[in-house]
């Protein structure tokens, strides 16, 4: 009995505990949200930065303090450089991994001092806002009023003259906005292409900035504006070939889209081009070893850079377990058998063209490499 009672007081007392504790919290929360409506700069100032400390890594924080969002939306629009620095970075990490609080930033008004602080000369406030909208176009419910918002023509800026990071963040943030037809065709109208081939010329092919520069390419590459300045831009076919080559899955299934969609708007015009960057080794080689998608779209490459294109029927299968077994499988669709000698033959001669391919290609990046006059 005595063990019973023991027991039942155990768990009053836990009971209470945790409900002096959730008082206690949400006193901490009703204080801090007063603190960022305080008419006193300072009081705000130092809210703003208790918030960014709790919401840093706490998901329960940041729903505790949504509530806090409208007043921070206020502080970006008036204020010090300081003021207007703390309340930017707290919404930043109220929105992180909580899509509720990235809508009802955007709904709070955010989007216009955002923009502002995009054309800002102080880098530091340009580039937190690069990245405020980077998160707040990870929702897709964002991605219209952003584009709306002029953010685009801003964000293609950043790929040029902003620092690493803030690139990063906008080709990160034009990438999400262009899942959106209006976004994507002003995106174009910014003429971000030369831009992004230089990122591309200029990262380690494997890396994010690759992947995202060459994801937003294949996207802009289905209009002729954006094939046209990819073959003028120095190095421009070549940036994207070197991804296929050296990249990650995702960046080369990207390139091989990208390269696809180029030659299949017009064969005639950029099938040499192609070629003329040595694209057919790590066309064969993601055959075998690319995703389903870059399988896919590499054979159909492969097809299409041929001397003599042809089309293949649903019914075939590609077999891609060895370069002899892809070459046969050309052969087969060209000629209706699988004559194993014509596909040796022409293995090598693909392999010498290749080789040949390869020379000028590493030629031509010599030459790349001095800038033009």
């Amino acid at each position: 009995m005595a063990l019973c009672e023991n027991q039942a007081w155990g768990d009053e007392a836990a009971e209470s505990f945790q409900r002096s504790t959730a008082a206690a919290a949400a006193s901490e929360y009703q204080g801090i949200i007063e603190g960022i409506r305080s008419g006193d700069e300072k009081c705000r100032v130092e809210a703003a930065k208790e918030i960014r400390r709790l919401t840093k890594t706490s998901s329960k924080h940041r729903r505790q303090l949504s509530g806090a969002v409208d007043p921070l939306v206020e502080m970006l629009r008036s204020g010090s450089l300081e003021c207007k620095e703390s309340a930017l970075l707290a919404l930043l990490n109220l929105a992180v991994m909580d899509e509720r609080n990235k809508i009802k930033i955007v709904d709070a008004g955010a989007l216009e001092p955002l923009v502002d602080f995009l054309q800002s000369a102080n880098t530091v406030l340009k580039e937190h806002a690069a990245a405020a909208v980077l998160t707040l176009t990870a929702s897709a419910v964002n991605r219209p009023c952003v584009g709306a918002a002029g953010a685009i023509p801003l964000l293609v800026e950043l790929l040029s003259d902003g620092n690493p990071q803030a690139a990063l963040d906008a080709a990160m943030a034009l990438t999400n906005l262009a899942t959106v037809p209006d976004n994507l065709r002003a995106v174009l109208a910014a003429r971000p292409v030369p831009a992004l081939v230089g990122l591309l010329r200029g990262c380690r092919k494997s890396s994010k900035m690759a992947d995202k520069c060459s994801a937003l390419l294949e996207a802009l590459l289905r209009f002729e504006e954006a094939r046209t300045a990819l073959t003028a831009a120095h190095g421009g076919v070549l940036a994207v070939v070197e991804v296929l080559e050296e990249g990650s899955l995702l960046g080369r299934e990207h390139a091989v889209g990208g390269l696809l969609i180029l030659c299949e708007s017009d064969r005639d015009t950029y099938r040499e081009a192609i070629l003329n960057e040595g694209a057919i080794p790590g066309l064969l080689e993601l055959t075998v070893q690319g995703t389903a998608k870059s399988q896919a779209k590499a054979q159909v490459l492969l097809q299409l850079l041929r001397e003599s294109p042809y089309r293949r029927r649903k019914s075939e299968k590609f077999q891609p377990e060895t370069f002899e077994n892809i070459v046969c499988n050309i052969v087969s669709q060209i000629d209706g058998e699988v004559p194993g000698e014509k596909a040796k033959k022409m293995l090598a001669e693909m392999v010498q063209v290749s080789m040949q391919q390869s020379l000028r290609h590493l030629q031509r990046r010599a030459l790349i490499c001095i800038p033009p006059p």
